[in-house]
């Protein structure tokens, strides 16, 4: 018991670096998420109150404070996201992060999306967590390389309304509506001109909350809703055109958009039964999007969605003072669809007939997923407890096409087929408590995936059906956690290895790569420390070495892989920390930094990005108990960075970071 209590506080302490908030945090956490903060494994947790202090405009903004993150920004709303991993593009950034509400997916596994945090209502969460490895027996699919858990407001926490305006012409509103008891209603607006020429976005995003007993059902609903309009920049080309301020604000397709919408609702009812408690979750989902696609030569107009939905159960009971079980049964059924048009002619060369005008693919996809798992929780003394889980997925989907099938220019329309995936994922971890302010922790984990509908169906010319494997991710680490000063320093240090097999994508000659295989290790350290009564000091680093570890010689230079090779977009070293100054009881000041290593754009390592560090400000004074205003600076020394570098058919491409800008807005409490 000592491990579990000593665990759950430097866990919440670590994350705000404030011991106030620990208890708010650890008892959102417990209810929610994937693992409680004092199991073996890496998780950290972002609470209500850091959610509002940073004021992300953008997801990335909040995340990557976090050890072991790294999203990227693109245009607008749009992202890619790596966690202890390369930052990841098509099927693989599509499948390799489960993206969580309330504990819930927010789509079924076959329908990723790469810019999946559009979709959850970060900007009112009560906290959000992120495990970083493999999630546990509890989840699947998809919880390859991490998860990233977004937690909404419970009721009872009291209303408020937030109102900003930013120098590069953004106004956001946040406004919670808390009945006390029974229901809260939150709601998000964000208009932004957008910095970049012809660009801006429209974005809404609504939350209703519900808790009721029902008989002897403790009963909490909800139900969220998202929708963006973007006018979206592509990317910049040219070697560090990203430097020059008149490139970086110019768009080179002043055509591209993305108009999104989704919308999910679930419930968790929970009850004892048995000595033990029983717990289910009912959820449903759909989303849609229609999107140019600016960053092929070709173009096009992409439209997909999806509507999906099933059921997760869980019973726990503590068999005796020493040992926990709990089982599971997880059921998801799923319709996608996806269609993509090329609107105008276009070829290389008079009578290239490689990109037809008009559809290329148009097909459905029908998923079924059902999952059993179990996990025992083990007290082998006083101060060491042991972890181990099991579970068992199977997947199949019936796919059939709309459009002839056979080859269209450099097309591939796969005939009617169905196909079957199955994963075994086991989980086996330790923690001891080794002194009264020291835990020590061990874990392994695999994750596991089944493929993207897209890896499987949207093929092109020299691709072939039917290729595409589960891929494995086997993932062990140790580390140690606990709380130094008399509690005045707490801490989370961790190392990792991670061995990736069947890694899938489409090399640039345009064949299916299915057997690829990846190394990922790194060492992570988070903490926090009280610098006096009123100064604190709090952060995080990462260094990771991450590798391909087979051979891919292809017709283009820069897409030749050697076993050794860096992998692209994965930076040695992330890293951040925030010097915080409580100067009067109402007058909050803060200075923080960011930054993001070296990292090399293409896979045969002949490019680097040099990375960038960022600074930052904020401040806040409340002039009443209720009522505060104010005020964040990003980009204080106005830094010329890239969010994002990329090397394609031969050019250097960024999408440039935003340059020195200022936030003012006020916060009310009623």
């Amino acid at each position: 018991m000592r491990a579990r209590l000593l665990a759950s506080g430097a866990v919440a302490l670590m994350a705000a670096g404030l011991p106030a908030m620990a208890q708010e945090r650890l008892a959102a956490v417990k209810v929610w998420g994937d693992r409680q903060s004092d199991d073996p494994g890496s998780v950290a947790t972002l609470d209500a109150e850091q959610v509002f202090e940073v004021r992300a405009d953008h997801p990335a903004e909040i995340l990557n404070q976090l050890p072991g993150v790294n999203v990227q920004m693109n245009s607008g709303q749009e992202h890619l996201i790596a966690i202890r991993s390369p930052v990841l593009t098509g099927g693989a950034g599509q499948g390799s992060f489960l993206i969580l509400e309330n504990g819930v997916p927010v789509r079924s596994p076959a329908f990723g999306n790469v810019n999946s945090l559009l979709e959850p209502h970060h900007e009112v969460a009560s906290a959000i967590e992120v495990v970083r490895g493999p999630g546990s027996a509890k989840y699947g699919s998809n919880a390859v390389h991490g998860l990233i858990n977004v937690i909404l407001p419970e009721v009872g926490q009291g209303s408020e309304a937030v109102a900003s305006y930013g120098t590069l012409g953004r106004w956001r509103g946040d406004v919670t509506l808390d009945e006390g008891e029974d229901w809260l209603a939150a709601l998000s607006l964000q208009k932004d001109i957008g910095w970049r020429d012809n660009t801006g976005i429209d974005q809404q995003k609504l939350t209703l909350m519900g808790d009721w007993t029902l008989g002897a059902w403790d009963t909490t609903a909800w139900l969220t809703a998202s929708n963006l309009n973007q006018e979206t920049a592509g990317f910049i080309e040219g070697k560090d055109a990203y430097k020059d301020e008149d490139i970086a604000r110019s768009n080179p397709n002043p055509e591209a958009y993305r108009d999104a919408w989704s919308a999910r609702a679930g419930a968790r009812l929970s009850r004892p039964l048995n000595g033990g408690e029983l717990v289910l979750t009912p959820y449903a989902h759909t989303q849609a999007m229609t999107f140019a696609q600016h960053f092929l030569p070709n173009g096009g107009v992409e439209k997909n969605g999806s509507t999906g939905g099933g059921l997760m159960g869980r019973y726990e009971r503590a068999a005796s003072d020493a040992l926990t079980w709990r089982i599971g049964a997880d059921m998801d059924l799923a319709s996608g669809w996806l269609k993509e048009i090329q609107p105008e002619p276009f070829g290389f060369f008079p009578g290239d007939g490689r990109f037809p005008q008009g559809k290329h693919y148009d097909y459905t996809v029908d998923t079924l997923m059902g999952a059993l798992w179990g996990e025992l929780d083990y007290a082998l003394t006083e101060d060491v407890r042991v972890v181990a889980g099991l579970r068992a997925e199977a997947h199949d989907y019936d796919y059939s096409t709309d459009v002839a099938p056979g080859i269209n220019g450099r097309f591939n329309v796969p005939a009617d087929r169905t196909d079957n995936f199955e994963l075994l994922t086991p989980k086996l971890g330790v923690i001891w408590s080794v002194a009264d302010t020291v835990d020590l922790y061990a874990n392994y984990a695999r994750g596991q995936r089944a493929p993207q509908a897209s890896d499987l169906y949207r093929l092109q010319s020299l691709q072939v059906a039917g290729q595409v494997k589960e891929e494995t991710l086997d993932s062990v680490e140790i580390g140690a956690r606990g709380s130094a000063l008399q509690g005045r320093l707490v801490y989370d240090v961790s190392a990792y290895w991670m061995d990736k097999e069947n890694f899938f994508f489409r090399d640039s000659d345009g064949l299916n790569v299915p057997d690829g295989s990846t190394e990922h290790k790194g060492v992570e350290v988070t903490g926090a420390f009280e610098l006096s009564s009123v100064v604190s000091l709090s952060g995080a680093a990462s260094w990771s070495d991450q590798t391909y570890t087979f051979d891919r010689v292809v017709g283009s230079g820069t897409e030749t892989i050697r076993d050794g090779n860096k992998i692209d977009t994965a930076p040695e070293w992330l890293a951040n920390l925030s010097l915080d100054w409580q100067a009067t009881q109402a007058l909050k000041l803060s200075l923080n930094v960011d930054h993001v290593g070296e990292y090399y754009v293409d896979p045969a390592n002949t490019t680097v990005y040099p990375g960038h560090t960022v600074l930052g400000a904020r401040g806040s004074w409340a002039f009443s108990d209720t009522a505060e205003v104010f005020l964040i600076v990003r980009n204080l020394t106005d830094e010329r960075y890239a969010d994002r570098a990329d090397l394609a058919f031969g050019n250097d491409r960024y999408f440039p970071g935003e340059p020195v800008n200022a936030t003012l807005g006020m916060r009310k409490r009623f």
